[in-house]
């Protein structure tokens, strides 16, 4: 079959198959995302059909998904709320640190890995989805909601922190010295906190911009910022999703709105790619020998997560129903983790790859259910007592 035919035919077969798997999640009342997951390692890497043509998309198309994702999540906050809530929970960062990278570190050393790859897998258990969990709370409805806020200031606390973490992990995995890792973090530092101090000081240029009558030409604005500050801070050592996020923060309210109704559609489409690269990109073969280990690893973190989102949540005064809806929303983990797994592989550290992809895997599936029934869990550890009010 002929390339260009091949890739349209698979490409198709993959949409269709969105279309049926978000159907049925709408009919059973829960997110898409584990079935998109699931789906893709079934028909990915060693799956039942391998989609080899339509790999360079759906790899490029995930990109552009994190970065919309995290775009539209940062349209719901202002500068000033972001820098008020990272000054209120610079504490839970170092809670979120110490619960959740200590048990990827000590299983490391339990299983002889070497030490500078028990840290990779320390960094693996320490970081959350930011994509996935900016999906599933527009998913679920709770954008707005009290505990939200909390949610978000770990997220970007984690990711900041990455700007740290993956130098330094670079130049312990090379063999390099602290003043190369140290280098390597100031310049990261300083491409976030030049993104932010633009995002706090453009929104009336990117008001000016919205304001045109014209949707298309907003559109390509809006997405060429984007795009452009991702890639500058990604060049500079820090994440892209940072720098879409902070883009998003720096859209006035005032017209946050009509951005939002102008990237729903592209959002959504590449979203769902994204979640569909990941399970493509998962070999089943690799997953089964580990799976008791991550299986484990899973367990552990995922309550040491809860505890996370706990504890945050509870700095903002959100009772008992909103800071278990905030812990279960950081379950997941996700295209971080894959990016530390990588990095230690390549370095010639094989051993964390299959065990970083089936713990990813299990609780990429397993956060957004968590998350889904949150309240009903919350229900069931403390049936008595007054109602309390959807949003608390």
């Amino acid at each position: 079959m002929h390339s260009l035919t091949l890739l349209f035919v698979e490409l198709g077969a993959i949409f269709a198959g969105l279309a049926v798997l978000s159907w049925a999640a709408n009919r059973l009342g829960i997110s898409a995302i584990p079935l998109y997951l699931v789906a893709g390692v079934f028909f990915g890497t060693g799956g039942l059909v391998p989609l080899d043509a339509a790999l360079p998309f759906v790899s490029i198309g995930s990109e552009i998904g994190v970065l919309l994702l995290l775009l539209t999540l940062g349209l719901e906050f202002t500068a000033s709320e972001l820098v008020q809530s990272l000054r209120r929970h610079r504490r839970s960062g170092i809670v979120d640190f110490v619960l959740n990278f200590l048990p990827g570190l000590g299983a490391g050393l339990l299983l002889r890995l070497p030490f500078v790859v028990a840290v990779a897998l320390g960094g693996v258990t320490w970081i959350s989805s930011s994509g996935l969990i900016a999906r599933l709370l527009g998913d679920l409805g709770r954008l707005a909601n009290r505990e939200t806020p909390s949610v978000l200031s770990v997220l970007v606390l984690e990711d900041i922190a990455m700007a740290l973490f993956l130098p330094v992990l670079l130049v312990m995995l090379s063999g390099g010295g602290p003043l190369q890792a140290l280098g390597g973090a100031a310049l990261a530092m300083g491409a976030v906190g030049l993104a932010l101090y633009a995002a706090r000081h453009a929104g009336h240029r990117i008001a000016r911009i919205l304001s045109t009558k014209n949707d298309e030409l907003a559109l390509f604005w809006l997405l060429g910022a984007t795009l452009l500050v991702a890639g500058a801070t990604e060049a500079l050592g820090a994440s892209a999703a940072v720098g879409a996020f902070l883009v998003g923060i720096a859209v006035p309210t005032e017209v946050a709105d009509r951005a939002r109704v102008l990237l729903s559609p592209l959002r959504d489409l590449f979203a769902a790619v994204f979640f569909v690269s990941f399970g493509l990109s998962t070999d089943p073969a690799q997953i089964w020998p580990v799976l008791g280990v991550a299986l484990a690893l899973a367990v552990v973190t995922t309550l040491t997560k809860v505890a996370t989102g706990w504890h945050a949540a509870r700095r903002d005064g959100v009772q008992f129903n909103g800071r278990l809806r905030a812990g279960t929303a950081l379950v997941a983990r996700g295209e971080f983790s894959i990016v530390i797994a990588g990095l230690a592989a390549t370095a010639g550290s094989d051993d964390i790859k299959p065990i970083a992809t089936a713990y990813v895997l299990v609780l990429a599936v397993a956060g957004p259910i968590l998350a889904r029934y949150s309240d009903s869990i919350a229900g069931r550890i403390r049936p008595s007592g007054r109602p309390r009010r959807a949003r608390t």
